[in-house]
C-alpha cells in the first residue's frame, strides 16, 4: 500500500473515530449532569484531568519514539525496529511504575485540596476506578500503538478504538439510566478499555517480526528526555485550567468549564483527525531527505489548517451559547451561560490548531531539545495569568491565560520552523493570520441577522447548518482573493477525480 492510500485510510478512520468521540462526549456527560448533578460531573472531570498526567506516556516519549522509528521503517531495518521497540517497552514499564506511585499519592492528597463536598472514601474509590480506566487507555499496549502510528497504519487502532468507544457508551448509558452509582459506571468503562491492548498485541505479533531477544547495546532513542520534558510541559499547559480551578474555585465551575471544553475540544479533535496521517508522512519525507516535497506539502498543510480552523471555530463561537442552553436545559444548580468565556475558549482552540503544522514538523525532525525552552515558558505564562485572573474572573480568567500562552508558543514555533527546518518565509504565516481575522469578522457580520433557536436540537441544527453554509461561502470567496492558486488546485483535482470516476 503506497503513502497516498495509507494517508487516505488513516484520515478516514481518524475522522470516523473523532465523530464518535464527539457524539459520545455529548451523550455521557449530559446524562451524568442530569442523573448525578454538576458537582459529580465536575469531580469526575477534575479527577480525570489530574490523572491525565498519565498521558505523558503517549504525548511525551511516544512522539520521540515515533520520530526515531520513521527511518528504520523506511529502510526496512528490522534489527533497529526491534531495538527501539524493546527498549521502549522496558522504558514504559519503568515510567508506569512511577505513575502508579503518582496515582497512589493522588488518592491520599486530592481529597484534601478540594472543597470537601464529598466524603474522602467516595473520592478515593473514584480515583482508583478512573485510574484503572486511564491506564488501560494510555499505558497498556502503547508500544504497539506507536509502532502502527510510525508505520502509517493508524487506521488499525482508530477502527479498534471506534468499536470500543461505542461499546463503552452503550454500557454506560444503560448503567446510568438504570440507577447505578457513578463508581459502577466508570468501573465498567475500565474493564471495556482493556480490550484495546489485547487486540493490538495480537495484530502486531501476526504482522511484525518482533523479537524480544533483540536488545540494543546502548540507548537507540535520540532526545528521549528532551521529548519527555517538552511534552510534560505541554501536558501541564493542557491541564492548567483544571489545576487552577480545582485549587481556587468549585466543582460547579469545573463542570461549567467541562461543558464548553467538550464543545471546543470536539471541534479541535475533528481538525486533528483530518491530519492524522500527516505526522508519519512528514516523518517519512524527512527520513528520505525529500526537502522540496516536504516544503510543498507543508505550505498546503499550513494553509489548510488555518482556513479550516478559522471556519470551524468562528462558527463554534457563534453557535456555542445557544447549544449550551439546550445541552444544560433541566440543570439549575449552576449558571452555564457565559458568552465571553465561550468566545475566548473558541479562540484558544483555534490558535492551538494553528500550531499543529509547526509542531508536527518540529517533532518529526526530532527538534525537541532546540524548542524545549519555549515549551516550558508556555505553561508558566498560563499558570501566572490564570492564577492572577481566576479570583476575579473565574473560568474566563483561566481561558485568557490559556489563549495568551498558546499564542506565544504558536508564533515561536512558526519563527523557529522558518529559520531552522523548512526555511519558509514567516511573512506567509502572518499573511495567513491576517486573512484569518478578516474571514472571522466577515463571518460574524454576515450571520448576525440569523436568530439561533435554543428550543431544541433540531431547530438549533437547522440554524447551525445555515450559518455553516454562509461561512463556507465567505471562506471560499476570501481565499479566492488571497490564495487563488490553492483553491484552483483543489477544484482541478476534484474535476479530474470526477472524470476518472
Amino acid at each position: 500500500m503506497n503513502r497516498a492510500k495509507r494517508l487516505k485510510k488513516n484520515t478516514i478512520s481518524s475522522l470516523i473515530y473523532q465523530v464518535l468521540v464527539i457524539i459520545a462526549g455529548l451523550i455521557v456527560p449530559r446524562l451524568i449532569l442530569l442523573y448525578y448533578g454538576s458537582s459529580i460531573n465536575g469531580l469526575v472531570y477534575s479527577i480525570t484531568s489530574f490523572l491525565g498526567f498519565i498521558t505523558i506516556l503517549d504525548l511525551g516519549i511516544g512522539a520521540v519514539i515515533s520520530s526515531n522509528l520513521y527511518k528504520p521503517l523506511a529502510d526496512k531495518n528490522q534489527k533497529k525496529i526491534n531495538e527501539i521497540f524493546n527498549y521502549s517497552r522496558k522504558f514504559y514499564n519503568r515510567i508506569g511504575f512511577t505513575l502508579a506511585l503518582y496515582t497512589i499519592a493522588l488518592i491520599f492528597i486530592y481529597p484534601y485540596i478540594v472543597d470537601g463536598e464529598f466524603g474522602n472514601y467516595f473520592i478515593e474509590f473514584l480515583i482508583v476506578i478512573i485510574s484503572i480506566s486511564v491506564f488501560a487507555q494510555y499505558f497498556f499496549g502503547i508500544t504497539y500503538t506507536l509502532l502502527l502510528r510510525s508505520d502509517q497504519r493508524q487506521y488499525i487502532f482508530f477502527y479498534l478504538n471506534s468499536v470500543i468507544l461505542v461499546l463503552n457508551v452503550l454500557v454506560s448509558v444503560f448503567l446510568i439510566v438504570s440507577g447505578f452509582s457513578i463508581h459502577i459506571v466508570k468501573l465498567s468503562a475500565a474493564i471495556i478499555f482493556f480490550l484495546k491492548p489485547l487486540v493490538l498485541s495480537i495484530y502486531v505479533k501476526r504482522n511484525y517480526d518482533i523479537k524480544k531477544s533483540v536488545i540494543a547495546k546502548k540507548n537507540p532513542i535520540k532526545q528521549q528526555w528532551n521529548g519527555v520534558a517538552q511534552h510534560l510541559a505541554y501536558l501541564i499547559q493542557d491541564k492548567t485550567d483544571i489545576l487552577v480551578l480545582t485549587w481556587f474555585s468549585t466543582f460547579s465551575s469545573i463542570s461549567i468549564y467541562s461543558i464548553y471544553y467538550l464543545v471546543v475540544s470536539g471541534v479541535k479533535t475533528f481538525v486533528y483527525a483530518s491530519t492524522a496521517g500527516f505526522s508519519s508522512l512528514i516523518g517519512d519525507m524527512i527520513a528520505k531527505n525529500e526537502s522540496e516535497k516536504l516544503k510543498n506539502l507543508f505550505r498546503k498543510f499550513e494553509w489548510s489548517i488555518h482556513i479550516v480552523s478559522t471556519l470551524l471555530f468562528t462558527t463554534t463561537g457563534i453557535l456555542i451559547i445557544p447549544f449550551v442552553k439546550i445541552y444544560t436545559s433541566g440543570v439549575h444548580d449552576a449558571n452555564y451561560i457565559l458568552p465571553v468565556f465561550g468566545i475566548i475558549m473558541s479562540m484558544g482552540a483555534a490558535v492551538r490548531c494553528f500550531q499543529l503544522p509547526y509542531n508536527t514538523v518540529v517533532q518529526s525532525a526530532l527538534h525537541f531539545k532546540e524548542t524545549q525552552k519555549s515549551a516550558i515558558i508556555e505553561p508558566i505564562i498560563n499558570l501566572l495569568i490564570s492564577i492572577v485572573l481566576v479570583i476575579e474572573l473565574g473560568v474566563v480568567g483561566v481561558a485568557i491565560g490559556t489563549f495568551v500562552s498558546i499564542s506565544y508558543r504558536t508564533i515561536y514555533l512558526a519563527h523557529y520552523l522558518g529559520s531552522n527546518i523548512i526555511k519558509i518565509d514567516i511573512k506567509n504565516t502572518y499573511k495567513l493570520l491576517f486573512v484569518d481575522m478578516i474571514s472571522a469578522v466577515l463571518m460574524i457580520m454576515a450571520t448576525s441577522f440569523i436568530e439561533i433557536s435554543s428550543s431544541g436540537y433540531l431547530s438549533w441544527s437547522l440554524s447551525a447548518l445555515l450559518i455553516l453554509i454562509i461561512n463556507i461561502g465567505i471562506t471560499i470567496i476570501i481565499n479566492l482573493v488571497f490564495y487563488k492558486k490553492y483553491i484552483s488546485d483543489i477544484l482541478n483535482k476534484s474535476v479530474i477525480k470526477y472524470k476518472k470516476s
